[in-house]
């Protein structure tokens, strides 16, 4: 990305520059990623682009590049975070888009969740 912006009512800006803190699980020039605080699997974590953009739905064609590393990176944090390996074990992402599409954070961010879920083994 090409210019960072920050909107410092955004508390995942505040996340990103440091002004909130958060466990951290990567972090390069255009992406942060963070474990979420109400996880929702033994691994849950949050990968937001360092650039504010408010959902999914703002995404443009020149928003790719980063967006794609987001997807490269996810697998690879997944299993460094404790997800096992595909095909037994495996991991789930998630991008909540407005209101209506359950996003409560209006700066797009990617949910990775999965882990070891014993209950599920019959």
């Amino acid at each position: 990305m090409s210019s960072v912006s920050h909107d410092p009512q955004c508390i995942f800006c505040k996340i990103i520059a440091g002004e909130i803190p958060s466990k951290k699980v990567y972090e390069d020039e255009d992406i942060f990623a963070f474990h979420d605080i109400n996880p929702w699997a033994p691994v849950h974590f949050l990968m937001v682009p360092k650039r504010h953009i408010a959902s999914m739905a703002q995404v443009q064609a020149s928003d790719a590049p980063w967006l794609g590393k987001i997807m490269a990176k996810a697998p690879e944090l997944a299993l460094q975070m404790g997800c096992n390996p595909y095909p037994e074990g495996g991991f789930r992402i998630v991008v909540n888009t407005g209101e209506e599409g359950g996003q409560e954070v209006h700066h797009l961010h990617v949910h990775v969740m999965g882990g070891p879920r014993p209950w599920l083994k019959g």
